[in-house]
């Protein structure tokens, strides 16, 4: 660890480990440099969204002072970094489970490619381990740990870093939604229009990015880091705050567990460069602009999978689909979701309420209900993007038994609209009427800002 330095926007600079410590003690935001000189958040630099800060705020929206943040923030992180810092990696606890309950799981791992899979009963099946079993099964039936030469050990260490570092009270954005888009991620990667092309770099590269997208996640939105004047909002400039801060934790971990320490130094430095690639592409708020490259590529038949670049692409879209599809699951775990995700909302609009600020777009649940949230984030984010997916794979049996399972799904949600909502929809003014999927711009605009139910 000696040629590891703590660097905080480039203001303070130390070589010396207990030096770092004290620092890292006192800073609102850390970040590791690798010998690459490639900036990194540290594992665990998130803070928990602390609104007794907002009691302090300002008319034009700062949070307190930079004293406060720095004396509220500052325990649990020194607590984490002055331990790494001297090469003590904290132990995963021991789960001990019931052998018919490891029976049961490694008989559902059996079956991790069916889209039925159910995340939640395999969640509860690990007591709470699903991302760290899934993951291991994964890298070891795609033959990844042999062909990488990976540690099982220190692979195991990594993953229990990530799974850690969800949040669990979030309702939705926390390491079972990370297990479930990972296993639409291994669904996808398996499509026999993608399969034939992939690479062992490209499975792990998919794998990776899917179970680390949303690591960390503060269970609020990016315009309200942004109105909040959160200090990941100024560090990266109000731009993919939250996709830039989960690829920069993802690389910290990747360093912190060593996993890739024993490959060639160009080798890891791409890999983290096509992890922040495909973490970033999951930001909804350049939808549009991966699906009009989607349907040019498709439009004009020049997607060349033997490419290293056009295969990349389609790991962004595998990445986007897997991250949104929620709605195209079976009825019974579509709906946990969508509950789940309006929960999340829900909360934040409460939040914003209690401070005095602008309630954030799907956050008001006096009027926004989940129905009306879902039919339209379905028809303006969903659909046009596994319509597109569903054309690139040739109309594949996943592809069908998804857009299925959307339609169906999407038809419950409007039998359960308040009834005035039931008619508007009848009279054609409702959120999906007549536009073939495509809603204005305004209505599109609000679904985004909304995340990602």
């Amino acid at each position: 660890m000696s040629c590891l330095m703590v660097e905080r926007c480039g203001e303070i600079l130390f070589e010396n480990p207990d030096q770092n410590a004290k620092c890292v003690c006192m800073l609102g935001d850390v970040r590791l440099r690798g010998q690459s000189g490639f900036p990194a958040e540290r594992r665990g630099s998130y803070p928990f969204i602390d609104f007794r800060l907002l009691n302090n705020t300002t008319y034009s929206g700062e949070i307190g002072t930079k004293k406060k943040v720095k004396r509220l923030l500052s325990f649990q992180r020194y607590f984490h970094a002055s331990r790494l810092l001297r090469g003590i990696i904290p132990q995963a606890p021991l789960h001990l489970l019931d052998e018919d309950y490891l029976g049961q799981a490694r008989h559902m791992l059996s079956k991790v490619g069916m889209w039925d899979f159910d995340i939640f009963l395999f969640d509860r099946l690990t007591n709470g381990n699903s991302l760290v079993t899934l993951l291991c099964h994964l890298f070891n039936t795609h033959g990844l740990i042999h062909h990488f030469k990976l540690d099982m050990v220190t692979l195991h260490r990594f993953l229990v870093m990530v799974q850690e570092d969800y949040h669990s009270q979030n309702p939705y954005h926390n390491a079972v939604h990370a297990a479930d888009v990972t296993q639409a991620m291994h669904c996808y990667l398996k499509e026999p229009k993608l399969a034939s092309f992939l690479t062992p770099l490209d499975i792990m590269l998919g794998l990776l990015a899917a179970a680390a997208h949303d690591v960390d996640h503060p269970g609020v939105n990016q315009p309200f880091l942004i109105k909040t004047n959160h200090h990941l909002a100024n560090l990266y400039q109000n731009m993919s705050v939250l996709e830039n801060h989960h690829w920069r934790s993802t690389i910290g971990m990747l360093r912190e567990s060593r996993l890739l320490a024993h490959l060639p130094k160009e080798m890891t430095q791409d890999i983290e460069q096509q992890l922040g690639s495909l973490i970033l592409a999951t930001d909804i708020n350049r939808q549009n602009e991966f699906l009009t490259r989607l349907k040019a590529h498709l439009h004009n038949k020049d997607l060349r999978l033997e490419d290293a670049q056009d295969r990349h692409f389609m790991l962004q879209i595998a990445l986007k689909c897997a991250d949104i599809c929620n709605p195209c699951r079976i009825w019974e775990m579509s709906k946990q979701w969508s509950e789940r995700v309006c929960e999340e909302f829900y909360r934040q609009g409460e939040l914003e309420q209690k401070f005095e600020l602008e309630i954030s777009p799907l956050c008001n649940q006096q009027k926004d209900s989940i129905p009306s949230i879902q039919i339209g984030f379905m028809s303006y984010i969903v659909e046009p993007l596994f319509r597109e997916w569903a054309h690139f794979t040739g109309n594949s049996a996943l592809s069908e038994n998804m857009l299925g399972h959307l339609a169906h799904n999407k038809d419950q949600w409007k039998s359960l609209l308040p009834r005035q909502h039931r008619s508007r929809d009848s009279s054609g003014s409702g959120p999906d009427h007549d536009h073939g999927g495509q809603g204005t711009e305004s209505e599109e605009r609000t679904a985004r800002e909304g995340d990602s139910p």
